[in-house]
């Protein structure tokens, strides 16, 4: 149905789009968009919110401007520095670099929340430490078993380690109001049909800032 020009579908399913916000860039608020505030919104993120996004694709980008949106403190985690600039871009206050070894230590015990969308096997506890009490790590990107995992950190901290996929259709018309009211769109790249396996070759070599949108239109021509 991803591709078709027309569409049946039951009224109980079908999503209002508030004035103002385009139909292309708000597409991937659908998926990328309600997979990340389906956990902020659980974890009751607010002003104040101290938010971790671990990865800065398509999810975490997101994940970023929404908890911006939601006035929480957030900080983009990742291996290395090479994201820094597009996380303050996206409204990052913090960057850290889980290679930072000094970093890392200075972080401890000081999240709230942090939102896993790394799509590949890796090992989390490393954000496991960096929560507070209390904290929670959230994996929405990995699906699979799990490394070994220290439970330590999780009886002392009181500490959870939890998972989230995609969000209700209540939680997907919240999320549309809430970025039409904040003017909080994707990074969105609109492409023309004919270019659809171009834009899966620059997909596996991660080439996308943040994700493509197909012009429909361009299907009748």
């Amino acid at each position: 149905g991803g591709y078709s020009k027309v569409i049946v579908v039951r009224e109980q399913f079908v999503l209002r789009l508030p004035a103002g916000l385009d139909p292309a860039r708000a597409a991937p608020l659908l998926c990328a968009g309600v997979t990340s505030w389906s956990p902020l919104k659980l974890h009751n993120v607010g002003h104040g919110s101290r938010v971790g996004v671990v990865g800065l694709g398509g999810v975490g980008h997101m994940a970023v401007k929404l908890a911006v949106g939601l006035g929480a403190d957030v900080t983009v985690i990742s291996r290395t520095a090479d994201k820094q600039v597009d996380a303050r871009m996206l409204g990052a206050g913090q960057f850290l670099a889980t290679t930072d070894e000094g970093a890392m230590v200075r972080r401890q015990a000081d999240f709230d929340l942090i939102i896993d969308t790394v799509p590949v096997q890796h090992d989390i506890a490393p954000y496991v430490s960096l929560l507070d009490v209390d904290g929670a790590l959230v994996v929405v990107g990995y699906f699979g078993p799990l490394a070994d995992a220290d439970t330590v950190p999780l009886i002392f901290g009181r500490r959870s380690i939890t998972g989230s996929s995609v969000g209700s259709l209540a939680e997907t018309q919240e999320l549309l109001d809430f970025c039409a009211a904040k003017g909080i769109l994707p990074e969105c790249e609109v492409i023309r049909m004919e270019q659809i396996n171009h834009a899966f070759e620059r997909m596996a070599r991660s080439d996308v800032r943040y994700r493509f949108v197909i012009d429909m239109s361009s299907l009748a021509g």
